[in-house]
């Protein structure tokens, strides 16, 4: 069951809420005016976080003159868990389902998992817990264990840090989208002085009804004077009010769920109606499909008939055909014969024009290299002219000089025969001054 958000009002435009005053007392706030334009989301938030204070403060004094250690059935551990379940359902968006619209808390805390890593394994035991049917049964179990792991402050934080991403599941008024969830979520660090020893297994958190206990915090100490108590009886009042007010809320939700129903109802009446059409449909439908089937049988009688009739004239045809064809077999051979003589003298002038096309290309590459080998022999014949020119040149000069050289050569050999005679007589004379030597030595 879901419940509307607090919103505790009077006529007067009055809001009331409980909580501790400088030594520690719970006792009522004074009324305070609100105007009649106040945003109510904002009373709703405002109302919440002093429901959270004094949930919180109060678990933490019982818990610490209980002794620490909380177990499942205790009231005040009870209280805080359906105090929160109310402050994470505050603004959420309503999710269109199968037959009707819900809410659930269990889409921003398993989203815990992706921002915070730690989470996954408190994500993954909510997952394999038995018994477990709804998200909201998922979203209470997780909410206990992130109190016995004492991280449920950390794991909170991690989320109304990413209110791009809390904007799919809540609405921009929403508490976890205002400052009234951080200071709640600093609220939440205290709660790690306290160990709680809870059992989610065994406990049936689907079909739990989270209802607030408000006479857990009307509760007042002996010396608050009679000023303060008739102030704590407006607000008994103003709680009363609240309640009759939510009770008119669940009234108007029920009529709505009455209205919805009757809606249903009326869709299946609807629904009920294009079935029995369809049915008659489907009969109309089954009669021309036998209507059809009988005309079809019929049709295919005629075309057996008929096919029996083609049949006859078809093989009457195909004798005709098969006389007709040899004489045409007969041509069609002799056409053949033809085609294929032709084919081989074609194919004989081809090669022989190919042949002759070869020698053309061959005698044309003969020419070419013929010409090229006259202009060689040409420009060779030139050069030895000229070279011949310069032999004979070279020639004529020889001769020339070979002339003069023999002149020159009989004026040497005259030259050497006089000075050959010369020679002679110097060595007769030599000879004979040797012989009057020798003769003049052998006389002395």
């Amino acid at each position: 069951m879901t419940f509307q958000v607090w919103g505790w009002r009077r006529e007067a435009s009055q809001v009331w809420a409980w909580v501790p005053d400088a030594e520690g007392r719970r006792r009522a706030a004074m009324p305070r005016r609100t105007p009649a334009t106040k945003d109510p989301t904002a009373v709703e938030r405002a109302n919440l976080l002093n429901m959270a204070k004094l949930s919180i403060k109060g678990l933490i004094e019982s818990a610490l003159s209980f002794g620490r250690t909380l177990d499942s059935d205790y009231p005040p551990l009870q209280q805080f868990f359906v105090v929160m379940e109310h402050c994470l359902k505050h603004g959420l968006k309503v999710r269109k389902s199968f037959l009707s619209y819900n809410k659930t808390i269990w889409g921003p805390l398993e989203l815990v998992e992706k921002l915070y890593p730690e989470a996954e394994e408190i994500g993954a035991s909510v997952r394999d817990l038995p018994g477990l049917k709804t998200p909201l049964g998922r979203a209470r179990a997780w909410l206990r264990l992130a109190l016995m792991q004492k991280k449920m402050a950390d794991y909170l934080r991690c989320l109304i840090i990413q209110r791009d991403l809390l904007s799919e599941f809540y609405e921009y008024h929403a508490l976890m989208m205002e400052e009234e969830g951080a200071v709640i979520v600093g609220l939440l660090v205290g709660l790690n002085v306290i160990d709680a020893n809870l059992c989610v297994k065994g406990e049936d958190l689907d079909s739990q009804v989270g209802v607030i206990d408000f006479s857990m915090y009307l509760k007042n100490e002996e010396d608050i004077g009679n000023k303060e108590r008739n102030v704590q009886i407006a607000a008994i009042l103003d709680q009363k009010n609240y309640v009759e007010e939510l009770n008119r809320q669940l009234n108007s939700t029920v009529s709505s769920l009455h209205s919805r129903v009757d809606s249903l109802e009326k869709s299946n009446t609807k629904l009920i109606e294009e079935l029995a059409i369809a049915k008659n449909n489907i009969i109309k439908l089954q009669e021309e499909n036998h209507q059809l089937r009988s005309e079809n049988k019929l049709i295919l009688m005629k075309t057996q008939q008929h096919l029996e009739v083609t049949k006859v004239d078809v093989e009457t045809e195909l004798q005709t055909y098969k006389h007709s064809r040899q004489g045409l077999d007969e041509m069609y051979n002799e056409a053949r014969r033809q085609l294929r003589d032709e084919s081989q003298l074609r194919q004989d002038v081809e090669n022989e024009l190919a042949v002759q096309v070869s020698m053309k290309h061959e005698i044309e590459l003969a020419m070419k290299l013929l010409e090229k080998d006259i202009h060689e022999k040409q420009d060779t014949l030139i050069g030895l002219r000229q070279q011949l020119e310069e032999v004979k040149a070279i020639n004529i000069e020889m001769y020339q000089k070979l002339q003069g050289s023999e002149a020159d050569l009989k004026e040497k050999n005259e030259i050497t025969a006089r000075l050959e005679e010369k020679t002679n007589k110097i060595t007769a004379a030599m000879r004979q001054l040797e012989q009057s030597s020798s003769l003049s030595f052998t006389q002395s």
